[in-house]
């Protein structure tokens, strides 16, 4: 029986970046053994009490995973998957409810996209845009110590959330410069915001930044991105992933939805092991 026994296969209209090359070399820079398989989707390795664990991230499983798994010797292993979108799949069992992301779309002209803006949030922009603040576009800094990522590993501390660890958001800057952008704004001489995207394929992901209290004050984050919206639009990509809409933080996905970010929901999380025999849980 095959591994995946039912699969509506739906397509990306993008390079996921857990499945860009750059990704994935930098997980190899931190000493990680990504395995490429023949259909050419990266899979992760780890081992949990003994027990040897296959992951395909942001990605929705090929028909003939099982195959392509036995080619490179692991199809015996449990297999953690996380689709991109959507898609039905047969004998697995969801351990994640699926998450909805705020996706920004670049499409249409700069005066279309900004007429998009809901009032406030466009209010606030042209607010940012009469304080004159100073932008800049730049490649990431992989030096651990350097401010972007100093500042990254003491706001991720203080706030207690997760994010990539800063060896692995360095190795990406390492081997991808030109996939990192970082749009700062200063006011008066003083660095007041920044945030931090990475492009891949036709997409880019939002993925760290950081504020100061004049910074929100005076809006920098909405001109950033705006500002970083422009310069993408510009460069042929097509939309934004602005990252996970969390109920526990409604100031943020306000800030997102009125951005224009729509919400594209992911597949989930589902466990599946050859032999597994309990009915499929996992619904499109």
């Amino acid at each position: 029986m095959a591994l995946l026994a039912m699969l509506d296969h739906a397509s990306t209209p993008h390079t996921p970046l857990m499945q860009d090359p750059a990704f994935v070399q930098a997980l190899r820079m931190c000493g990680q053994k990504p395995v490429t398989l023949p259909g050419g989707l990266t899979i992760l390795q780890r081992r949990f009490a003994g027990l040897r664990v296959v992951m395909l991230p942001r990605a929705s499983p090929p028909a003939d995973l099982t195959a392509q798994l036995r080619h490179v010797g692991l199809h015996r292993s449990l297999i953690v998957l996380s689709p991109e979108l959507p898609c039905r799949l047969g004998r697995s069992l969801r351990v994640m409810k699926p998450r909805t992301l705020s996706v920004l779309p670049l499409s249409g002209c700069a005066k279309s996209r900004r007429d998009a803006l809901h009032p406030k949030w466009r209010n606030q922009l042209v607010r940012a845009e009469g304080h004159h603040l100073t932008v800049t576009r730049n490649r990431l800094d992989p030096d651990p110590k350097g401010m972007v990522l100093k500042l990254e590993t003491a706001q991720s501390a203080a706030r207690g959330y997760l994010n990539w660890p800063v060896a692995l958001t360095s190795a990406f800057a390492l081997t991808a410069p030109d996939q990192t952008h970082v749009f700062a704004a200063s006011h008066r001489g003083e660095s007041v915001a920044h945030m931090v995207f990475l492009t891949h394929g036709q997409s880019a992901t939002y993925h760290i930044g950081h504020i100061t209290n004049e910074g929100r004050h005076l809006c920098a984050h909405n001109l950033l991105l705006w500002r970083a919206a422009s310069h993408f639009a510009r460069s042929n990509v097509r939309d934004i992933d602005l990252g996970v809409l969390d109920g526990r933080t409604p100031g943020l996905d306000r800030f997102k939805r009125r951005a224009g970010g729509q919400p594209r929901r992911t597949g989930g999380t589902h466990l599946v092991w050859p032999g597994f025999t309990q009915p499929a849980l996992a619904q499109a």
